[in-house]
């Protein structure tokens, strides 16, 4: 196995597409991303890559990255320097770091505590001043990145390699321009990356690995100064072009650069390799995949990149070069990004205006906004401006349009997306592509750029249907089985070879109970099946976080009796949303005590509330109109509040449950209205409620939720709950983080440590129960057509319509022939007509027939709920097991 290990390694500029490179260079210069350097297995795997590079003779240099989520800790404490949670900040920042140090037998004091006192000093006179200047921001930064280097020498050296650590702010000096003031030379430089002879021939000497950090430089002052975000890239390729290396390595999560980004769309494709050019564009569309910045130093010294994965290092990943094997036109990836901006500048007579765009441009260029795209005609200029990024802070947005309007009248269009065709020549494929173009048919288009060097066709949409909008046009123009030069194996086909071997060990339940599944499946055309086990197993998950006081669960993900009573049964209480699901839950759970149940019913009659308050349930009310219109329902009652906290999350629009566009909660500019409202009715607010979606996976949204709350109940003092909501993500597609329930419980320590005197709920529904479920149909039929290979199954969208209402993704698996070879590419689709019945498009699956069992997971929430006999088609029925 280590041979193999060994051999995979280095055979890459030898892959299929890759042209193979002369140097007479003996440098390697090998990035490692956030990920790589933040456990030991990923550690143990840099030294045998280094090791490899050393018997190969060459002399690595290695660029790393901080820690794994420790650079976005630290701008928290830039970005609010008065805030009294700094402390537990950094405290968890110094647990990773030492814990780090201990998992690879290093004494972590020994390395680290030096440059953590400063690190600690540094935050406490921010804290005590409560504003950060620039140098004290750079300084912050850097030393997130030190510490990790001095980890990382101390470890090669642990594992008989001679290294050692080394400032990269000795070797890179920024160039600046003549504004020396300019915010842009400090937090977003540039550096000379020439060829020197000097420093080749110094490292030469010293014959040692050398470990240098990202992201950092001096300039002509001696001050530290930072290439932007994300640029370890960056820092890596400028070495490499001053050392004239015979390639740079970027390792990362992924294990190469796909046909459109994984995390949306399983079935992209890797790229074996591509030009210069094209990895600029691609880089260029899309969000931090490559720092586009760092294609121009290798281009200019003609060094290859190789793109390679800490995860999957056996794998050959991305090569890119001045050479492709590929010249034809082709579309090779479609690329999103979000977060953007559209100013739209009118004007009857600016194109008639003689240097109308220069007046415009200067503008922009004078606040430090840079544009991307420009459209322009007669009357109007708009451009897309990149604000996911910070770069432009609503006070620098107001300044830079109050100076536009000097010159036009001026638009905003915000929380847009660009979806951006990368290839070559693709001006002369445009009529090829008229088919997969469709798909805009029903989306406002606010700009289409196709750009001058005839790589990128562009369109920018409404940010909310811009995943949707990627995965079917990837469907239709490369997802498909073609054998190709160009494309590689899918990340789902990736993905799931690990999968198989993290399957023998921690195997998904429907996995160990394939045979009972089959037998089930033997007697039913279509069955739900959900196990109690798994259903148990969630809910201790969730008692184990030891800050939260109560549970609730929303039972709209799941009504099923028999469920119903294991939660209950449990000590879970319950959220319901209507009168129909609180008489469903008391007949499921005969004698349940109704005090046990938070009712939250939205836009609903009057007659609802008076029922509720009959019922004894415990109200939470969304909306301002029920105290207005009827305040005398309300005298003397208990009450809790659903808040809007402002910004909706989850993974799809439908579900994202907070924001303007959201139907659900009180703004917060309503609450002063809200507690006069309180006081005439003379109601009593014990609890504050929000929830912002579903399908969460970063614990800090409720760290933001809880201070919306908090915010809130200061206005009502007889609050003693804030209820979080629920939203809590489940993993869907390859790949895909599992909730930190750890993190999370931090996150809640926190704001128990700061508001001792309040309660924590949470609202769990599909947390609880969508792991837990299957849905169990058979092929009926298989199905070609050109490109395309169909597997009908005998249920669709009338039982699961998750996927055709929101794009959503089920792991599919033909579980009669469940670990065979996964050869064929194919799109499974239900009965029902409407071109939307899809359960799954390209999906890798083997050899299938009519018959087999297909097993479609993740199912147990949201799915029998909002079945349908759409066609006059028959329900899955339920069972559990």
């Amino acid at each position: 196995m280590e041979d193999k290990f060994k051999e995979a390694l280095f055979k890459d500029s030898d892959q299929l597409g890759a042209p193979k490179f002369i140097s007479k260079s003996s440098f390697v210069v090998m990035k490692f991303d956030a990920d790589s350097v933040s456990t030991k297995n990923h550690w143990e795997t840099i030294v045998k890559l280094v090791k490899n590079r050393l018997d190969n003779q060459l002399i690595p240099i290695i660029v790393h990255s901080s820690l794994s989520g420790v650079q976005r800790l630290l701008n928290k404490i830039i970005n609010n320097p008065a805030s009294t949670n700094s402390k537990n900040i950094l405290s968890s920042i110094k647990d990773q770091y030492y814990s780090l140090a201990a998992s690879l037998n290093l004494n972590g004091e020994t390395i680290l505590d030096e440059l953590y006192a400063e690190l600690e000093q540094l935050v406490s006179s921010v804290y005590l001043i409560k504003e950060v200047n620039t140098q004290v921001h750079i300084r912050i930064i850097a030393l997130g990145k030190l510490m990790v280097t001095e980890i990382g020498a101390a470890y090669l050296q642990s594992q008989g390699i001679s290294a050692k650590q080394a400032d990269s702010r000795k070797f890179l000096t920024s160039m600046h321009s003549q504004d020396t003031k300019k915010i842009s030379n400090y937090l977003s430089a540039s550096c000379d990356f020439s060829s020197d002879a000097a420093l080749q021939s110094k490292l030469i000497k010293e014959n040692k690995v050398i470990l240098i950090q990202g992201q950092i430089a001096k300039n002509l002052s001696n001050e530290t100064v930072l290439l932007g975000q994300n640029s370890s890239d960056l820092t890596a390729s400028y070495f490499a072009a001053k050392l004239q290396a015979y390639r740079l390595e970027i390792w990362n999560n992924t294990p190469g650069l796909f046909s459109t980004d994984p995390q949306i769309v399983p079935s992209a494709r890797m790229l074996a390799s591509l030009h210069y050019d094209e990895a600029q564009e691609l880089s260029s569309a899309t969000n931090n995949i490559l720092n586009p910045r760092c294609i121009a130093p290798l281009r200019e010294s003609n060094i290859p990149l190789f793109i390679r994965s800490t995860s999957f290092p056996e794998l050959n990943g991305t090569v890119i070069s001045s050479v492709t094997n590929e010249i034809k036109p082709h579309v090779k990836g479609i690329c999103i990004r979000n977060g953007l901006t559209l100013i739209s500048m009118d004007g009857v007579n600016m194109w008639h205006e003689v240097g109308f765009l220069a007046k415009a441009f200067t503008i922009f260029s004078n606040h430090g906004v840079s544009i991307d795209l420009v459209s322009t005609s007669e009357t109007n200029v708009t451009v897309s401006v990149d604000s996911s990024q910070g770069a432009m802070t609503k006070s620098s947005e107001e300044l830079l349009v109050n100076d536009l309007k000097d010159i036009c009248s001026v638009r905003l269009i915000k929380n847009c997306s660009a979806i951006s065709l990368v290839g070559r020549k693709i001006r002369t494929i445009i009529s090829q592509l008229a088919p997969a173009l469709k798909v805009f048919e029903e989306e406002k288009i606010h700009l289409m750029s196709q750009a001058a060097n005839d790589l990128n066709l562009s369109f920018v949409i409404d940010e909310q249907q811009g995943s949707r909008l990627l995965s079917k046009l990837h469907s239709s123009m490369i997802g498909d089985n073609r054998i190709s030069t160009i494309f590689g194996d899918s990340w789902e086909k990736i993905y799931s070879k690990k999968q198989n071997i993290e399957y023998s060990k921690t195997r998904p339940w429907w996995v160990k109970k394939k045979e009972k599944l089959l037998k089930i499946a033997d007697t039913r055309l279509n069955a739900y099946v959900y196990d109690s086990e798994t259903v148990i197993e969630s809910i201790n998950k969730l008692f184990n976080i030891q800050n939260v006081d109560n549970i609730l669960y929303a039972m709209k993900a799941n009504d099923n009796p028999e469920l119903l009573k294991i939660i209950a049964n449990s000590g879970v209480d319950f959220e319901c949303v209507s009168p129909g699901e609180v008489e469903w839950l008391k007949k499921s759970v005969p004698n349940i005590d109704t005090k046990r149940i938070l009712f939250t019913p939205n836009f609903a009659p009057r007659e609802e509330y008076e029922w509720a308050i009959r019922e004894n349930l415990l109200i939470n009310l969304d909306n301002l109109y029920p105290l207005k219109a009827w305040p005398e329902i309300f005298s003397g009652k208990d009450l809790f509040i659903r808040v809007d906290p402002g910004q909706g999350r989850g993974h799809h629009e439908h579900v994202r449950t907070a924001g303007i566009h959201s139907k659900f909660g009180i703004p917060e500019f309503e609450i002063e209205e809200l507690k006069n409202l309180i006081a005439s009715a003379d109601a009593n607010v014990i609890g504050i409620h929000a929830h912002s979606g579903s399908g969460i996976l970063e614990s800090d949204n409720w760290r933001k939720i809880a201070n919306t709350l908090v915010r809130v109940a200061e206005n009502f003092p007889n609050v003693k709950t804030i209820d979080l909501g629920g939203g809590l993500g489940v993993p869907e597609k390859p790949g895909d983080i599992y909730l930190d329930l750890e993190k999370l419980n931090q996150t809640l320590s926190e704001i128990k440590k700061t508001y001792p005197k309040l309660k924590l709920w949470l609202e769990p529904g599909r947390f609880l129960v969508s792991n837990a479920g299957v849905l169990l149909t058979h092929c009926t039929q298989i199905k070609g057509k050109g490109e395309m290979s169909y597997i009908g199954v005998s249920t669709g969208m009338n039982s699961l319509i998750r996927p055709a209402l929101y794009g959503s993704y089920h792991e599919i698996v033909n579980l009669s022939n469940l670990g065979k070879p996964q050869t064929d590419l194919m799109t499974i689709v239900g009965p029902i007509c409407e071109t939307g019945d899809k359960l799954g498009s390209d999906r890798l699956m083997p050899l299938t027939f009519e018959g087999d069992v297909i097993l479609i997971a993740n199912a147990g929430a949201y799915g029998y709920v909002m079945s349908s006999n759409y066609n006059r088609r028959k329900i899955a029925e339920e069972i559990v097991i």
